[in-house]
């Protein structure tokens, strides 16, 4: 179903600032594509098909920007420790399980699952290093509805033996079977991703192959960046050769540009909680996406992102669940944490630097996420129609109440967990 008009209370963001509200209103869809949103529904639209949620929560589907796949089956542990131990004790030998098919299957099966069964409606996924893995769930992901970009995740090093990759050679020879293997499926909606863990699990050696593979496939980028103190004087130890993190993303042509081609490459950088004037200036400069995980960010104690700074300054911004740093796929937990984070952060960090505003966090996850896989994220006309339907009337109050009020109490009582009604990607209903 491509072309049909939804009747709701309909809210989207047009900019950060600034979250329209719409009562009673209609949101056409035709061919996949919001032709906008009306008080009354005009003449040439009046043949589709309506749908009416009258008195339900229309949004803009919400996009994940950072989740592992495989660490889902125990989201919710170890959450009392920092990031590097956390890796070590319960990320990699999780990870590693993911050599055995059959696990592979059980597990993928139940992540699959719950991301269909949420409020998300696009995301970029971590895989393990694991190839045959890796494409088990592309194939899972592709029959959700969803769309998605999955990544066969690199590390040469500093990993335990069943997740460290023989040599650099072998990451890139195995990364290029993955990626032939994934364009002989020729997938609707899934996508592959380059997918380096991190600095700290990549040598040189595998960084100049995947700076090989990324030109040889124009594939996007995904990492993490500037996430931990301990992760952050590592790198440094590891690379003198760099002034800051981003630049050995940077010297590889993972960083928003290439460095000999001068092409755009669509990069998406978690975290950035320490990033520094240069990196900064960087990102902007290259266009990087900033991938805010403030759940996560609590969890593994790795501080506070100056996510308010960052969208001030002109900085592309999205939001992620990091599952499992973050304990839930709930992308409403993650803008919850990330405006009451933001509040520590003026309280105990910069006094000058406001709160993100709950309009300025919904931004994070509809439209600025969005435009990672275009235009996506809002129901401007043109955009690709992405609609979540959210019944509050489940939340009863006895005062009246606008529809943005309604929506925070909605982002606040975690709705996209009990009260998901419908849901839609690229104009295709799969809920």
């Amino acid at each position: 179903m491509k072309r049909f008009v939804i009747k709701g209370d309909i809210c989207f963001n047009r900019t950060a600032e600034e979250l329209e509200t719409h009562e009673n209103a209609y949101l056409v869809c035709k061919d996949g594509v919001s032709a906008g949103v009306f008080p009354s529904l005009p003449q040439e639209f009046s043949c589709y098909p309506l749908l009416d949620f009258t008195g339900k929560l229309v949004l803009p589907g919400l996009v994940d920007l950072h989740v592992h796949a495989p660490q889902f089956s125990y989201r919710g542990t170890g959450m009392d420790l920092e990031l590097m131990d956390w890796l070590q004790r319960y990320a990699f030998p999780e990870e590693s399980k993911y050599a055995d098919l059959d696990y592979a299957d059980k597990a993928y099966t139940l992540f699959a699952a719950a991301m269909k069964e949420s409020a998300t409606t696009r995301a970029s996924v971590f895989a393990s290093r694991h190839r045959e893995a890796t494409l088990l769930l592309m194939d899972k992901m592709e029959q959700t509805g969803l769309v998605s970009l999955i990544g066969k995740v690199n590390m040469d090093r500093d990993a335990p033996d069943p997740l460290r990759e023989p040599s650099a050679r072998q990451s890139e020879e195995d990364t290029v079977r993955w990626i032939e293997d994934v364009l002989k499926k020729n997938y609707e909606n899934t996508f592959p991703i380059l997918t380096p863990r991190f600095l700290p699990s990549c040598t040189d050696a595998l960084m100049e192959g995947l700076e090989r593979v990324r030109r040889r496939y124009s594939l996007p980028v995904q990492s993490h960046l500037s996430e931990n103190p301990s992760e952050i004087a590592y790198v440094h130890a590891l690379r003198p050769d760099i002034s800051y993190y981003g630049e050995g993303y940077d010297k590889a042509s993972l960083f928003g540009r290439d460095r000999i081609t001068g092409e755009a490459v669509k990069t998406l950088m978690a975290h950035c909680v320490y990033s520094g004037e240069k990196e900064i200036e960087r990102m902007k400069e290259q266009g990087v996406f900033i991938v805010h995980c403030p759940s996560s960010n609590l969890n593994v104690c790795s501080g506070i992102a100056p996510v308010k700074k960052y969208l001030k300054a002109g900085l592309k911004v999205g939001i992620g669940s990091d599952v499992a740093g973050g304990e839930s796929l709930s992308l409403f937990c993650a803008i919850k944490a990330a405006v009451q984070s933001s509040k520590m952060y003026k309280r105990y960090v910069d006094g000058t630097c406001e709160p993100l505003t709950i309009d300025e966090g919904l931004y994070l996850a509809t439209k600025g996420g969005g435009e990672f896989f275009g235009k996506v994220g809002s129901f401007e006309s043109g955009y690709e129609l992405d609609a979540i339907v959210l019944d509050d009337g489940m939340l009863p109050h006895p005062q009246p109440m606008s529809i943005k009020e309604r929506l925070e109490r909605a982002v606040y009582l975690n709705l996209d967990e009990k009260g998901l009604r419908a849901k839609f990607v690229k104009g295709n209903q799969i809920l």
